[in-house]
């Protein structure tokens, strides 16, 4: 069975050459995606779509003929779609659409990472509800760090530290600082897996020893229990069927 996260295929889908190419380079620079194809109007990319499998648009808004979001509205099933425009003012008109993100250019490494993950975690989303509601089974997710991505076994996670605009991962033999928020984080891990028992800290609730008061003991580690988080921990479902087993 294979345990990586998916890759997303990626279409690109701009007129101007640069732009594509830059998009490309962009796209070539994140582990969870690949370019699918490129193309250079709306009305070539619906041809595509019709006979190649896309999990990931990347859609110019100012195209002739027929634009980026006139596009959007004639497929019946669009991909999930992130807008690239020079022009902010259509970021209400892409929202309404139910676009992932809206990208302006010039479009910076970070900025496009960050869509990027927000894509993975809608088409994860997605995957899990098209599964019966379960949970995405594969123990691997993708944290930032710097300008790329690593794969960390999600199991193996002790607890999290919120540290402002990163997170501190921490594993029984090893941490590591991603840059990214812990509330982005958190929305990528299973819910009855993980608990937020602290604004600052977010527990791997198999790995609980202890509580005792305000505070709840990993291994040889002691970190704050807030107490309106205490007695939703102590009432929840997945804490009960930890202390069950």
């Amino acid at each position: 069975m294979e345990n990586s996260v998916k890759t997303l295929r990626c279409l690109v889908v701009d007129d101007e050459p640069i732009a594509r190419e830059g998009m490309v380079d962009l796209i070539d620079s994140v582990d969870f995606l690949r370019v699918a194809g490129t193309c250079a109007s709306a009305m070539e990319a619906v041809s595509f779509l019709q006979t190649n499998p896309v999990d990931l648009l990347f859609l110019d808004v100012n195209m002739p003929y027929l634009s980026g979001l006139d596009m959007l509205e004639t497929l019946e099933k669009p991909p999930l779609t992130i807008l690239a425009t020079a022009y902010s003012e259509y970021a209400l008109e892409g929202f309404r659409l139910q676009v992932v993100d809206y990208l302006l250019k010039p479009i910076t490494l970070k900025r496009f990472c960050r869509a990027a993950l927000k894509a993975q975690q809608m088409f994860q989303a997605s995957e899990a509800m098209q599964n019966g509601g379960k949970e995405n089974q594969s123990p691997f997710l993708y944290v930032k760090q710097n300008n790329s991505f690593r794969k960390i076994d999600r199991d193996g996670i002790l607890y999290v530290e919120s540290m402002e605009n990163y997170v501190k991962i921490i594993f029984e033999d090893k941490q590591l600082i991603a840059h990214q928020t812990m509330t982005s984080l958190e929305e990528m891990l299973p819910r009855d897996a993980f608990f937020r028992i602290h604004k600052s800290f977010l527990v791997n609730i198999r790995h609980i020893d202890s509580i005792n008061g305000g505070r709840i003991f990993v291994g040889n580690r002691e970190l704050p229990l807030s107490r309106h988080r205490r007695d939703e921990l102590l009432q929840s479902v997945v804490y009960r069927n930890l202390i069950g087993k």
